[in-house]
């Protein structure tokens, strides 16, 4: 075996596994509310899908494991989404604390289940 450092840090190797986390827990429930909105979600611009990406993005890292797994995206209703990216505009621009906005996330999310 090599004594020769990798060219990547343990701190690198864990904030790639917890991008590649993310990303995933996101992707997967994205595709749970495109299922359950089906036509609607033809409305949603481009632009859109990529804030509810970041949204969710944002929530996923705020939102213990345990909890995130127990929220049903899939049962998200359009007006849901918009609100949800309605309160991504908020924590974007600094409306108000971003605990207060990620917790009434969360309460969309769970209102569905």
């Amino acid at each position: 075996m090599s004594s020769k450092r990798p060219d990547v840090t343990d701190e690198e190797l864990g904030i790639r596994t917890h991008k590649l986390r993310r990303a995933q827990a996101v992707q997967r429930e994205i595709e749970r509310v495109r299922h359950n909105l089906d036509r609607e979600w033809a409305a949603l611009t481009d632009h859109e899908i990529e804030e509810f990406e970041w949204v969710l993005g944002e929530l996923w890292g705020y939102t213990p494991r345990e909890e995130w797994e127990g929220l049903r995206f899939g049962h998200l209703q359009m007006h849901d989404v918009r609100k949800m990216l309605l309160l991504g505009r908020e924590l974007r621009k600094h409306l108000r604390n971003a605990v207060d906005i990620l917790n009434d996330m969360k309460q969309v999310v769970a209102d569905r289940a």
